[in-house]
């Protein structure tokens, strides 16, 4: 690991943490952790969902130790989008060659809600061709670049909220809210929802406004890492809201650190579980907003025998992560991740 960035504000012996940036139109998600890394002076550094350039909006980059946090959180995202009816293109949105035009319909408010519910819940949801879909080992948007033209499966994906926030006939245009789970793509609904009123459809414009438990609130402009000291990182225990907590006693604390599973000496408490998961609320939603039909509540309860338990967040005595524990059928938490460990 280089040495920190001399003007760094002192936040612990290591750099852990996120930085949420508020990505603009036209960087790609790579270069921001390039901008990140540079901001920083460290190499470990990594974002968790990538952006495609034309969006902008929320990128969580893990900076340090927290980019082993990644796998475990949350994969719900939301986005604010726009979507123009009456075009097919070759990647579902207006970057991409028109391939067909027509005349969007004329339809009221109504009728394009009855078009939107076919898309809410669990779908099956065909990748865009120009998407990072694998191939036969290659990306999907590679072998289109060449000319080719991919089939790619349909995959099930959940949304979770599809709210129309605008439509104007006369341009065809209309304003969604959506919340989704991972591995949705925003293009694709509007490609099905023009596809479903027989007229095409294609995003015009997307805001990613929630991604891994964070949202824009406290998010970073880009350009803010070019001057000054870089902001001080999110605690990484923002991200994983999700999970149960298990607070460790000073007596477990150095069992733990060197890798040993922890006893369970009682079920987890509600006091240890999230409050997201205890009002059946999913993380990053607020309270009163609506859930979409056919998308099912969170559950914090124990999963069949058949689905393996969620991991559980471990603290140290002074509430600080410590690391992610996976149960055990026998009971015990068994160390997945260890920060600090010893040896």
């Amino acid at each position: 690991m280089s040495a920190p960035h001399p003007e760094i504000p002192p936040q612990g012996p290591a750099l852990c943490g996120f930085l949420v940036v508020d990505k603009p139109a036209g960087p790609t998600s790579h270069g921001c952790v390039a901008a990140v890394r540079r901001a920083y002076g460290l190499k470990r550094v990594g974002h968790g969902g990538t952006l495609d350039p034309a969006v902008t909006g929320v990128l969580p980059i893990a900076v340090g130790p927290a980019t082993r946090l990644l796998p475990y959180l949350s994969g719900s995202k939301a986005y604010r989008g726009v979507v123009q009816l009456g075009v097919r293109t070759s990647s579902d949105d207006l970057e991409g060659t028109v391939l067909e035009q027509r005349d969007p319909p004329g339809l009221d408010a109504a009728a394009l809600e009855e078009a939107l519910e076919p898309l809410r819940g669990v779908i099956l949801q065909r990748p865009p061709q120009v998407s990072a879909v694998h191939v036969e080992g290659e990306r999907a948007y590679a072998r289109v670049r060449r000319g080719e033209t991919v089939a790619l499966a349909a995959r099930p994906v959940t949304i979770e909220l599809l709210r129309l926030l605008a439509w104007d006939p006369a341009s065809g245009r209309l304003e969604l809210e959506v919340r989704c789970s991972a591995g949705t793509y925003i293009r694709a609904l509007a490609r099905d929802l023009g596809e479903g009123l027989g007229c095409g459809g294609a995003l015009a414009s997307l805001r990613r406004t929630a991604a891994l438990g964070f949202d824009l609130e406290g998010a970073v402009p880009l350009e803010r890492l070019a001057s000054g000291p870089p902001p001080l990182l999110r605690d990484p225990l923002e991200a994983l809201g999700h999970l149960a907590r298990r607070r460790l006693s000073p007596a477990e604390l150095p069992s733990w650190r060197c890798g040993r599973a922890l006893p369970a000496a009682a079920p987890l408490g509600e006091a240890e579980l999230p409050a997201a998961l205890l009002s059946g609320q999913p993380p990053g939603q607020r309270s009163g907003d609506p859930i979409a039909t056919g998308a099912p509540p969170p559950v914090a309860a124990t999963p069949d025998a058949e689905s393996p338990a969620p991991p559980v967040a471990i603290l140290r005595p002074d509430g600080s992560l410590a690391g992610i524990a996976q149960p055990g059928p026998e009971g015990q938490l068994h160390p997945r991740l260890v920060f600090d460990a010893a040896g």
